[in-house]
């Protein structure tokens, strides 16, 4: 309860028992429609962008392309002030077929570490108070392995977060490994662990984040796709588990441009009680 507002929960272990399992069903009974949909045309190639979900795609850009990508972010924060991260840009520049650079800018207002999405911040205070920081990324995402019967395509990102304004002071590393299969029917399942060497209120922290997605197309321009992904951490003053569950879905409205929405419910009295993603990704 936060001021005169009431929230109703459920608890975790009963959102984990039927919340995944559920969200699994209605994907699944999308399939027939989904595979005879998807194969009427392939006009609109996915542009395969990774905020589509906290799981990335295991493309890169397309050689010679840039892919801009970019959303708002809100999340409600249990005990906590709200937080809203914008305008989380970025670039990634295709270099050959196996090799990109990435270069983003994001900013935050309330940060807390974020754990939604692909960028990183710092834990923020614990007094309650609103912090504002902003920070740049860059690094480069390089395909390591392409899918052949039961191996999976498979690629590495490495990344470097470096605070601009705020509270953080120290640049955090982060390498995430995404690897996945794509069947005959356009579904894609994808997995990845990330991993980043993130400041805390008092020390520098390990934060290790597990995920796995579902993604279905419906028709040629239209996809969605079922979530799974927590943070764990090691050698915070509190150490915490934080998983989400979590829907969402995109449409191409062009061959070029994509708009998307997902969102999310945390699974633990440490998770956010709600997010909401709503972003764009535009290939030139």
């Amino acid at each position: 309860m936060r001021g005169s507002q009431k929230h109703v929960r459920l608890g975790s272990r009963g959102l984990a028992a039927c919340g995944l399992p559920l969200l699994l069903v209605m994907l699944v009974m999308l399939a027939p429609s989904a595979a005879a949909s998807a194969a009427e045309g392939s006009g609109f190639a996915d542009l395969h962008t990774d905020r589509d979900a906290f799981t990335p795609s295991t493309e890169t850009a397309p050689i010679g392309t840039l892919l801009t990508e970019g959303s708002y972010v809100f999340i409600d924060n249990r005990s906590a002030p709200s937080t809203n991260v914008y305008p989380e840009l970025l670039f990634r520049a295709g270099v050959t077929d196996r090799f990109e650079w990435r270069f983003g800018i994001s900013y935050a207002s309330n940060a807390g570490g974020y754990l939604v999405t692909n960028a990183e911040g710092s834990e923020g205070p614990s007094d309650g108070t609103i912090c504002y920081e902003s920070n740049v990324l860059y690094g480069f995402k390089a395909v390591v392995t392409e899918q052949a019967a039961w191996l999976p395509k498979s690629c590495v990102i490495v990344e470097a977060f470096t605070p601009l304004s705020g509270a953080a002071f120290g640049t955090a590393p982060a390498v995430t490994y995404a690897w996945g299969w794509k069947s005959s029917e356009a579904w894609r399942l994808d997995a990845a662990l990330r991993y980043v060497y993130a400041e805390g209120r008092v020390n520098w922290i390990n934060k290790w984040q597990p995920s796995v997605v579902l993604r279905i197309p419906v028709t040629e321009r239209w996809e969605v796709h079922g979530e799974y992904f927590s943070t764990f951490t090691d050698g915070a003053v509190d150490n915490a588990t934080i998983p989400f569950l979590s829907p969402g879905t995109h449409y191409m409205l062009t061959k070029n441009w994509e708009i998307g929405i997902r969102l999310g419910w945390g699974l633990s009295q440490d998770a956010a009680n709600f997010f909401s993603d709503a972003g764009f990704g535009w290939r030139y």
